[in-house]
């Protein structure tokens, strides 16, 4: 299967899908406001467009992949292009936009799945839910939505800061975190792109939620590094984004990726996904 690809916000995980169906004969398009991300973006095999200033075109678009953060008043790209989007929503096979798990809210460290209803306690989390909610209410548009956990992946993970030092363990009793490795989630948006379902909102995590304490610990072994120490959480400081993560805990089943979708995640932990990444270092 190809298409015509446009991704708005053309960022980590998008290039990561750019880089799996480029090889494939996809034409992709992909945005960005910052202009020093034009090349990053060309080497994915997608065609880069600076927007806003170029405006991207839909014509002949089969597929979208919205990647763009939302703020207070909602999605940028409905803000911009709602109206064309809307017009066209019968030409598009698919769209996905990329959420997060942080539209659950703190579940005290008990299991959520997409049936669980949205009740966000950040900020961030209440912004996505608004853009999930606007994006939804186009009418006949082929919408599928990618609720992610924590990103890692090349060049993003706990090594770099670990040689850098100044890394600290924050420990918060029963705290755990889902992640998902970023050709995870390109897998998993490639094979919605083959088995379209619109409507179906997905959950995109491994399969072990851990303390991040444990992650930390494994990559600093990996390296032959000492272990961070260790801060109790009430005593750490943090910027407030940073606590924000601290004040919710849940576990996120990912059930339905692999049922819906036959996806066999290649780091269905933090330990094959660090491992994998120490020999990229």
């Amino acid at each position: 299967m190809t298409g015509t690809l446009l991704s708005f916000g053309h960022g980590y995980s998008a290039r990561a899908l750019s880089r799996l169906l480029a090889p494939q004969g996809w034409r992709i398009t992909g945005t960005t406001r910052n202009p020093e991300q034009v090349q990053d973006i060309r080497a994915s095999g997608a065609e880069p467009v600076v927007w806003p200033g170029e405006e991207p075109s839909l014509e002949g678009v089969s597929h979208v992949l919205i990647s763009t953060a939302p703020g207070a008043a909602g999605d940028p790209v409905l803000a911009a292009l709602g109206e064309e989007i809307a017009a066209r929503a019968g030409q598009f096979e698919w769209v996905g936009y990329l959420s997060t798990t942080a539209v659950y809210g703190d579940h005290q460290g008990g299991w959520v799945d997409e049936t669980t209803p949205p009740a966000p306690t950040a900020e961030r989390g209440r912004w996505r839910v608004k853009a999930e909610e606007q994006w939804a209410a186009v009418d006949g548009l082929p919408l599928h939505i990618f609720r992610l956990a924590g990103i890692y992946g090349p060049g993003r993970g706990p090594f770099s800061k670990l040689r850098r030092g100044g890394l600290r363990r924050i420990i918060k009793q029963d705290q755990v975190f889902s992640r998902i490795h970023v050709d995870d989630i390109a897998q998993v948006l490639a094979a919605s792109m083959a088995r379209p379902d619109a409507g179906a909102i997905y959950n995109v995590c491994d399969d072990e939620p851990v303390p991040p304490q444990d992650v930390i610990g494994y990559a600093a072994e990996l390296q032959g590094l000492p272990l961070p120490p260790a801060v109790p959480f009430e005593e750490a400081d943090m910027t407030p984004m940073a606590r924000s993560f601290y004040n919710e805990n849940k576990r996120v089943r990912n059930d339905r990726i692999k049922e819906d979708l036959g996806v066999e995640l290649i780091y269905p932990n933090y330990r094959v996904g660090l491992e994998a990444l120490v020999d990229q270092i």
